[in-house]
């Protein structure tokens, strides 16, 4: 299959690399790809640019899944190095992430913004020197107020939380899928 600019997507989630990081609130982008690897029946497990890749077809489109090794906070050296590659120049990227400023299942799709805070966004921001790419924010956020959101952050899903993951990946996994099928304005209006 030829691919044209129009349908090369690269989809990443945001995390922490290490068991001890796995089912962590900041790692739900990484769970949204473990998700969409296992719904196209790929394994991302390809190392490059500091990163995990696996390649797949979705929606008729080449889509390389990636979870970046680097940790949170300099997720744009992977994202960078990667997106600089000249047969990735012509990609559209989707990040999708965390948003702690969302309620806990909440989704919010962009079609580009500002890092709004979040370090992981901070990063891709400074090494594409854009803010124009797609992004799915996953909501984390507490529905009681929180003194340490850092720590907040890297503590594992509550036992309520964990009780509606699954639903909660799997929407997510939908919108990165509807992104690709209908565009990003006919996905926001479905998600947002």
């Amino acid at each position: 299959m030829t691919t044209t600019a129009e349908n090369r997507w690269l989809i990443v989630g945001l995390g922490n690399p290490g068991p001890e990081y796995e089912f962590t609130r900041h790692n739900i982008g990484f769970l949204v790809i473990d998700s969409i690897s296992e719904l196209y029946h790929v394994a991302v497990k390809r190392s490059e640019c500091r990163a995990l890749v696996g390649k797949t077809v979705i929606e008729g489109a080449e889509a390389e899944l990636v979870k970046p090794q680097t940790y949170m906070n300099l997720s744009g050296e992977a994202v960078g190095c990667l997106m600089g590659k000249p047969e990735r120049l012509d990609s559209k990227l989707i990040v999708v992430v965390d948003d702690f400023a969302l309620r806990f299942g909440t989704l919010r799709l962009r079609s580009k913004g500002s890092h709004g805070g979040h370090n992981g966004l901070r990063s891709i921001i400074a090494h594409l020197k854009t803010e124009d790419f797609i992004r799915v924010r996953v909501g984390i956020g507490p529905d009681h107020p929180i003194s340490d959101p850092a720590r907040f952050v890297l503590d594992r899903f509550s036992q309520v939380e964990r009780a509606a993951l699954n639903e909660v990946i799997d929407n997510a996994t939908a919108a990165v899928t509807d992104i690709m099928r209908f565009g990003i304005e006919k996905a926001m209006a479905k998600w947002n």
